[in-house]
């Protein structure tokens, strides 16, 4: 295993569990922040620093204490599941994710080893679990920045749930099927670096979801996150990748089995949050 994957892991700016949140009632012109709008994505910069130097950053204690919180809850059975730190009582399904998921199982004995890298302390495998119920084996394998794998070996994991501090340390221990990437690429520096290494680690399924495209771009815009204080304060950087730029770089290993449209708002004109399934050539 490369070094390189396990520090592209270690330095999400933010950490790979900050979702997006920004609820806007309207969508506004994308060449910077209007009047009276506080929250949402603004700019177009040239590069990482100049991002970084327009960010106020985030506690990411903080963060982790509300994630905590909320999931507490949902374990217990209090509330069906947990995004952003924000409970939902009513299940809502990723029937995409969930789609590929069980499509990734029946061709391997109704058996699924996942690796989801930015799964905080488990929201997308709470959200989904009973759909995944009916599988002879499941293992759901989180690889998070180091405080929120002792909170999530201490309270959260059991034979299913299983976290890890870094990729190499997981794939020593773990059969894994199929690599999940929510809403984790935006928000590292140089997320294509880490889809290199993700391609060449070999596992044979790739899932992009809840990440922000320009389906008509044909380059990628940098841009600053403010997140409203309702659900935590933080600014950071956040890409909007061009979807022709994007899928090129997959297929050059990868077929495309399907695209699908993700939640999510944004106030960055001609855009969308999407997702995508990728299946290695054979």
């Amino acid at each position: 295993m490369d070094q390189k994957l396990k520090t592209y892991i270690k330095e999400f700016i933010p950490p790979a569990f900050l979702r997006w949140r920004c609820e806007l009632l309207q969508r506004w012109n994308n060449e910077g922040r209007p009047p009276n709008v506080q929250y949402g994505y603004f700019g177009d910069y040239s590069g990482w620093q100049e991002a970084l130097q327009d960010c106020e950053g985030y506690n990411a204690d903080h963060i982790l204490k509300k994630v905590r919180t909320a999931l507490l809850k949902v374990k217990a059975g209090q509330a069906a599941y947990e995004r952003d730190s924000v409970l939902f009582h009513d299940t809502d399904y990723s029937w995409p994710l969930l789609a590929g998921l069980l499509r990734i199982a029946a061709g391997n004995n109704n058996r699924l080893g996942v690796l989801d890298i930015g799964g905080s302390l488990g929201s997308t495998y709470y959200q989904n679990r009973s759909f995944l119920s009916s599988l002879d084996e499941l293992h759901w394998c989180i690889v998070e920045q180091d405080h929120f794998v002792d909170c999530g070996r201490k309270e959260f994991e059991t034979e299913q749930l299983r976290f890890y501090y870094d990729v190499e340390s997981c794939l020593a221990r773990e059969r894994i099927d199929v690599v999940i990437l929510s809403s984790v690429l935006p928000y590292l520096e140089k997320p294509f670096q880490l889809i290199d290494e993700i391609i060449n680690i070999g596992i044979r399924h790739a899932i992009i979801d809840r990440t922000a495209f320009l389906p008509g771009a044909d380059k990628d815009r940098l841009t600053v996150q403010r997140v409203s204080p309702g659900v935590y304060e933080a600014s950071y950087p956040a890409w909007f990748f061009s979807k022709h730029k994007f899928l090129a770089y997959w297929q050059a290993a990868c077929h495309c089995v399907a695209e699908f449209s993700s939640p999510g708002r944004t106030n960055i004109a001609d855009s969308q949050f999407m997702g995508m399934i990728f299946e290695r050539y054979e």
